[in-house]
């Protein structure tokens, strides 16, 4: 397994821990995974994640600010919106309605 893949399959195990009707930001599942600076990284693994796994919550990671960055990864313009709001998550104008709220942040949420 290259270092890429095995980077990547930690990305996919964080993701899948994310909480129905809760978001994560791709920075946050570097900085759990300990490369701050990698959230680009996170962002191409979740991109190929339909390749891996087709129940990885990829919906459920969205950009620093609450944006649907990603939403062009998923098949249909509005399926990622759809995902989320399926799980009673407001989106207006691609973005996730009161994001700080519903934030899931792995650092906290999966260290003792």
């Amino acid at each position: 397994m290259t270092e890429n893949n095995s980077f990547f399959e930690k990305v996919y195990e964080v993701t899948r821990l994310i909480p129905p009707g809760r978001v994560t930001s791709y920075g946050a599942i570097a900085r759990y995974l300990g490369s701050g600076r990698s959230a680009r990284m996170v962002g191409w693994a979740l991109n190929k994640c339909h390749t891996v796994d087709e129940t990885i919550p990829a919906h459920r990671v969205v950009n620093r600010n609450g944006l649907l960055t990603g939403k062009h990864h998923f098949m249909g313009r509005n399926t990622m919106q759809q995902l989320l709001e399926s799980e009673g998550i407001r989106v207006e104008n691609n973005g996730v309605v009161r994001f700080q709220e519903i934030f899931w942040d792995p650092v906290r949420e999966l260290r003792p």
